[in-house]
């Protein structure tokens, strides 16, 4: 092969980012400065790619000038008053130039790969927003942060604290939070959630900076190689118990109401609030029952009262709450507009969220009355939301979208709460352990805002406009298994060419709306995979992040082929040998599971029949549904073929039988286990190469060898599996010659059957569902769907010397290629172009 001659253009430059390192000091300066030159001197990370940026928070002593004398190359910002360690952050943050923030307390230092190993997460992994470090004791002996907790009445809490690191935490992970006093943010990110909440002032600001990066979609990484050491609490020592008990009481109720949902703050915020109380006054023992009307005279009633410090600050941490509650409300409204996971999603990252957390006897008292009268196990625990929503009927008789929906609904209900939504109007379902419902277009909305994920098929999108919207927040998941623009390349063959040319595109409208807006995709085999990968890549949604966290893209895009129920197939009826007229015990049946369709070639299985029934008398084919059960669907001029081909062959009611209605699902069986072999046959075109024949995965069920025609996936696995035979499209002799293998070779297909066993496990719904079971116990927007989601390192501009070489370059080709008239050309299209930029940069 010939390479192209094409210039040479010097290689763009990545670099890495730059790094912007926060320290907030209040009267600590020996620790600041001790940090402040750990963080120039022993970082394995370019020193031209480090910021370092130090808050002087109002100190009143002479910090501000000792810092500056001993490191004079960090920035020192002095901040007019003690805005807490959330304002001294975003005061840095706002003047730091980097694409990361990197924010570490005044007394920790790092470890030498600190920087580097963060950075090496957030390029690796574009959906996360934030690592959090490993940070344990000065000594590097016990845990300070290796994993963040959340109660269900808002405290974080540092998880494993005080442990011995024994290399048990070295795995990474996703956490709900990492501690500010070791922790990164993409500093687009930071500046999109407004930073830290300097309402708190000090304590939990990581923990609601935590919590709102991951309700918004993003993820917290833990990372135990980016480590630092911490002096616990050095930072602390002018600041008395009662003053903390106040500020961590205060902020937590403030974190629980910005944070949580409507249904979740019904119940959790006064019973957190009647807990703060309870847990003031067991703190500070006070006599509870001192006022009760039965001790009059006890005391004199107007006598001062000793209150403890200690209980006084849980009492007005509920003051001052309510003192911030009109702040908190926008706040509130602004979080919940901008969330797009729930409560129950950030479940598994709040850990143990029922855990008590104090040890004191009358507070677990009053903790587990109140987690009782709230029934708060139920908010805490109670499972995902999930709808499967389809356009087909679902009853009794169900063509192959309803069977999907149904074990997708049936699958995930097992661990979720599952409602099954049909927009057909025949809607009678077997009994089922989840909710299934008739619905309107119109009343899609509803269920839809019910449901945490949504999971559709079909033209389902297009009837739930709000789902369409970019600001839609909702977690939707596409089944798009059936390729429904290439099925009307064939279904569409009867209509006029203006009118099918419409149809094609409006269909293909419709599937590009869902591929654009879903984040999550399902599709039911590896040949379907590569199709809807050049969809999605021409789209857009094939992006450098999306394809740097995820090289395979099945986080985006996975294959969830057709299932098979777990349980082997047991008679309940006699249905096709010995009971229908013309066919006896004894006959051999050739099985046609599906229906009769366009894209289908039962006419050359008609003629291999007529031939072989020429040679055997008892072969018998028959066709298990010819109308199909949702009354939307017409029937195809292919039916009308069949019907006429067979009756002219003479093959009707005496070698072949229709099964003019549709068999029950459930009463399927009965037809499979009467058969001897399942078939399918098919053309050779563009929709065979895709598809995906559901109907087959019924024949292994029932172990029925199979005969195929080659070009779709089933002829490979046919093929690979040794299954059954594979014959060449249009092809009556050779399909001939296969059933008769497959039906008088008893060795043969004795083989195929015992092959079939291993393969059927394969197939189950519970296997082949299982990206759809891990993606609903974790669901996420798509990575690029992430707001404030611009790419960490961008390429570096070419130096002059650079933007030189590469202009002669290509001065050179435009010589070559046309002289100096397309050198003149060229270059008055640049000029034309740079005059654009500026205008649009106006």
């Amino acid at each position: 092969m010939v390479e192209p001659n094409l210039p040479v253009v010097p290689s763009p430059v990545v670099s890495l980012p730059v790094v912007s390192v926060i320290v907030v000091n209040y009267r600590g300066a020996d620790d600041t400065i001790t940090c402040l030159r750990a963080v120039r001197d022993e970082l394995d990370y370019p020193a031209d790619k480090l910021e370092v940026l130090c808050v002087d928070n109002a100190s009143g002593d002479d910090s501000a000038r000792r810092i500056r004398e001993a490191v004079p190359e960090v920035r020192l910002i002095e901040s007019a008053t003690n805005t807490g360690f959330a304002g001294g952050c975003n005061l840095a943050a706002a003047e730091a130039s980097g694409q990361v923030l990197a924010f570490l307390n005044n007394d920790a230092r790092p470890d030498r790969g600190w920087v580097r190993s963060a950075v090496e997460v957030l390029r690796a992994e574009p959906t996360v927003g934030a690592v959090a470090s490993k940070v344990l004791d000065w000594d590097g002996k016990r845990i300070d942060f290796v994993d963040g907790g959340l109660t269900w009445f808002g405290m974080g809490y540092k998880r494993h604290a005080g442990e011995l690191d024994d290399g048990s935490h070295d795995a990474a992970r996703d956490v709900l939070f990492g501690t500010g006093s070791a922790l990164f943010v993409r500093a687009e990110l930071f500046t999109a959630l407004e930073g830290f909440d300097e309402r708190f002032f000090m304590f939990y600001e990581d923990v609601d900076l935590g919590w709102r990066l991951n309700l918004r979609g993003w993820r917290v990484r833990y990372e135990p190689r980016s480590l630092t050491f911490h002096r616990h609490h050095a930072s602390m020592a002018e600041v008395s118990s009662s003053r903390e008990h106040y500020l961590l009481e205060r902020n937590a109720l403030a974190a629980l109401y910005k944070n949580v949902s409507d249904e979740t703050l019904a119940r959790a915020l006064p019973a957190a609030m009647a807990l703060v109380v309870r847990r003031a006054t067991a703190r500070g023992e006070i006599d509870p029952t001192q006022l009760e009307i039965t001790r009059r005279g006890e005391t004199e009633d107007d006598a001062p009262v000793p209150v403890d410090r200690s209980a006084l600050a849980g009492m007005l941490a509920i003051d001052q709450f309510v003192e911030l509650l009109p702040s908190l409300k926008v706040s509130r409204e602004q979080e919940q507009r901008a969330r797009v996971r729930t409560d129950t999603d950030l479940l598994p990252l709040m850990r143990k969220a029922m855990e008590p957390a104090y040890p004191l006897p009358r507070y677990l008292a009053a903790h587990d009355a109140l987690v009782e009268a709230f029934e708060l196990d139920e908010v805490f625990g109670r499972p995902r939301k999930i709808v499967v929503i389809t356009g087909d009927a679902v009853s009794e008789r169900m063509a192959g979208p309803a069977i999907r929906a149904w074990h997708m609904a049936e699958v995930l209900a097992a661990e979720h709460s599952v409602r099954l939504v049909s927009v057909n109007a025949r809607v009678d379902p077997p009994e089922s352990d989840f909710e299934v419902v008739a619905a309107k277009p119109r009343e899609l909305a509803e269920h839809v805002e019910w449901a945490d994920v949504v999971v559709l098929q079909g033209h389902v999108l297009e009837m739930v406009p709000a789902l369409k919207r970019v600001d839609s927040t909702k977690i939707v998941v596409c089944d798009v298994y059936d390729p429904m623009h290439l099925e009307l390349l064939e279904q569409g063959r009867d209509t006029d060419d203006e009118r099918r040319a419409k149809d094609l595109a409006g269909v293909t409208d419709v599937l590009n709306a869902q591929l654009e807006r879903g984040d999550f995709f399902l599709c039911a085999s590896e040949r379907q995979r590569h199709f809807w990968l050049g969809h999605l890549a021409s789209l857009g949604r094939l992006t450098p992040g999306l394809y740097d966290s995820d090289p395979t893209v099945r986080s985006l895009l996975s294959v969830v082929p057709f299932g098979l129920p777990s349980a082997a197939p047991r008679r309940t009826a006699p249905a096709i040998k010995g009971t229908r007229p013309g066919i006896s015990a004894d006959d051999k049946v050739v099985l046609w599971a599906g229906g009769v369709y366009s894209w289908f070639d039962p006419l050359t299985l008609l003629r291999a029949v007529d031939r072989l029934a020429q040679r055997r008398s008892d072969v018998r084919l028959f066709f298990l549904g010819m109308k199909h059960p949702n009354p939307d669907v017409p029937e195809m001029g292919m039916a009308g073929q069949t019907r006429a081909l067979a009756q002219r062959l003479g093959l009707t009611d005496k070698f072949v039988f229709f099964n003019e209605t549709w068999v029950p699902y459930q009463e399927r069986q009965n037809f499979l286990l009467d058969a001897d072999c399942g078939v399918t046959t098919h053309f050779e075109h563009v929709e065979t190469t895709f598809a995906f024949r559901t109907r087959v995965l019924d024949y292994l069920w029932s172990g029925l060898p199979v005969i195929t025609t080659d070009g779709d996936s089933f002829a490979d696995l046919v093929r690979a599996e040794g299954i059954g035979v594979v014959v060449p499209p249009e092809d009556p002799d050779a399909l001939a010659d296969a059933l008769e293998k497959v039906l008088y070779d008893a060795e043969f297909a004795a083989e195929c059957r015992r092959r079939i066993e291993p393969v059927r496990e394969r197939f189950t719904w519970e296997s082949v569902l299982a990206p759809l079971t891990a993606f609903c116990r974790d669901p996420r927007p798509a990575a690029d769907r992430l707001s404030a989601s611009a790419p960490l390192v961008r390429t570096a501009q070419p130096g002059r010397v650079e933007s030189v070489r590469r202009d002669l370059a290509l001065l050179r080709e435009y010589l070559d290629a046309g002289g100096p008239a397309e050198v003149a050309k060229r270059a008055t299209g640049r000029l034309r172009r740079l005059a654009g930029e500026r205008l649009r940069g106006r």
